[in-house]
């Protein structure tokens, strides 16, 4: 169903020079701290060794880094429908920053993983869910455009720290690089977030000029939620198993930690473009069928993995994996400003985006432990693309669902 909007903000502040500028903040601040997402998989292979631990066991700290940013998505995104989002995120900035000087500073696996999840991945959590949502409160006519703008600042991190790491790694080691981290975030994200004080617009009253109302489905909202919450879990066990292992994979293939990680920040270079154009895409034809179309191909390249094997193969299926992924996880914030109020988007979007964590976080160890059990990875993948089938069913059942209440109304 297509929604013409007027070209008239709906409220002060809604669409207005502001909104943009503070759009170029949010990306900016996502950038800086989406860190927390990535280093752990750069260093994967350094901790692995240092503590003399199986590959499973190495996979640990990114999957309680998972859980702390699952867990943080939803306290953060119900904090920010309270008191709005700068507080929340202040608070955040400080324990992500003191997370990885901790981090720099553990003598075991255990500590590691602690201060990963505990202050790493719960300190990130306010550069994705809660801004997203933040910022879908500004946009009315380009919201699309806006949230995945937004969200692309996790994947420029993913492009730019990757990259950066491996050569201050090489010459000074993970735990100068992770404190050098430390101090980075916590200097340049507090006076980012400061910039940010001004609290969310009030949404349109439905039928006024420039508002989008909430479209009819035939699902109540709890049902609704937990079909997202499935879909999100799906899409997510299998898109992690390129981005968690992709390092350790050309490790293991003999092309090196530098260019696992060249390929990691391919995929996230490429999951810009997804997640701009996709934006573009939803504002034409709704989250729903943008998220369809990410998962299919989403799938097709994970098959794509199993047979190129070689370095310039890899290199192009990691590109194409990052043009077909990028624009997925944005999408279920646009299918809950779609079909909810907005007065529950903070706390809606972070239950979805806590599934999609808790997808990255079990996939990422789910492949680690399949790689301990079969020997190589050809397993992992096929298991990926099983969980994005599951992904891609829920997704028609709820675009079946759209168009039946779209039918009815008439």
């Amino acid at each position: 169903m297509t929604t013409t909007f007027s070209s008239q903000p709906s409220s002060p502040g809604i669409d207005s020079a502001y909104a943009w500028m503070r759009l170029g903040i949010s990306l900016l601040l996502a950038t800086i701290g989406g860190v927390g997402m990535w280093a752990v998989v750069v260093v994967l292979p350094a901790v692995q060794a240092e503590f003399g631990v199986d590959r499973a066991a190495a996979s640990m700290p990114y999957t309680a880094t998972m859980v702390g940013f699952a867990v943080g998505n939803v306290v953060v995104g119900r904090a920010i429908d309270r008191v709005g989002y700068w507080i929340p995120a202040l608070i955040a900035s400080v324990a992500l920053g003191t997370g990885f000087l901790l981090a720099s500073l553990t003598t075991s696996i255990l500590q590691f993983t602690l201060a990963q999840g505990l202050l790493i991945g719960v300190g990130t959590s306010a550069i994705f869910g809660p801004l997203i949502a933040d910022i879908s409160h500004w946009f009315n006519r380009r919201r699309g455009v806006a949230v995945t703008a937004a969200a692309a600042g996790s994947y420029l991190a993913g492009a730019v720290w990757p990259m950066a790491m491996p050569y201050v790694m090489q010459s000074e080691g993970w735990r100068f690089t992770y404190g050098a981290i430390g101090v980075v975030c916590v200097a340049t994200m507090v006076p980012l977030i400061l910039l940010l004080r001004r609290g969310a617009p009030r949404a349109a009253a439905p039928g006024s000029p420039g508002s989008r109302p909430v479209q009819p489905i035939s699902l109540s909202p709890a049902a609704l939620q937990m079909l997202l919450v499935v879909a999100g879990l799906g899409c997510c066990v299998a898109m992690s198993m390129p981005q968690v292992h992709i390092v350790a994979y050309c490790m293991d293939l003999g092309y090196g930690m530098a260019r696992g990680a060249d390929m990691l920040s391919i995929m996230m270079v490429a999951g810009v473009i997804s997640r701009l154009a996709s934006g573009f895409l939803a504002d034409r034809i709704g989250g729903v069928k943008t998220l369809l179309i990410g998962s299919v191909l989403q799938g097709l390249s994970l098959l794509f993995y199993i047979p190129f094997d070689g370095l310039a193969s890899l290199y192009v299926v990691s590109l194409v994996f990052g043009l077909s992924q990028g624009g997925i996880v944005p999408c279920y914030a646009i299918i809950v400003r779609e079909y909810m109020p907005a007065r529950e988007a903070g706390q809606r979007v972070g239950i979805v985006i806590m599934a999609t964590i808790f997808g990255m976080a079990i996939g990422g160890w789910m492949s680690g432990w399949i790689y301990d059990l079969t020997g190589s990875y050809a397993a992992a993948f096929l298991n990926g693309i099983a969980w994005n089938l599951l992904n891609i069913a829920a997704m028609v059942l709820l675009l079946w669902k759209a168009r039946r209440s779209a039918a009815a109304m008439g």
